[in-house]
């Protein structure tokens, strides 16, 4: 499962990120890395960009961003 196909209130721990170019580098730099426990916050009014919490702060990733991030759903806190 990716990130873009998860649901405002879901949490999940990223797996993998199927990108390694300069979008892959971006992700890494923005805490977004394998083993990180997450929280999708929201959606914008058209669906693009979602919001994520990352270990207390908020990240805005677009769809198509999100759809390299692999994750595992995990129970809401």
């Amino acid at each position: 499962m990716t990130l873009d196909e998860l649901k405002p209130g879901s949490a999940c721990r990223i797996k993998r990120l199927s990108v390694r170019n300069k979008l892959g580098q971006r992700l890494i730099d923005m805490g977004v890395y394998p083993g990180r426990q997450l929280n999708v916050v929201r959606n914008a009014p058209l669906e693009d960009p979602m919001e994520v919490e990352i270990d207390g702060y908020y990240v805005s990733l677009r769809h198509d961003e999100a759809r390299f991030i692999e994750v595992e759903r995990r129970e809401n806190r």
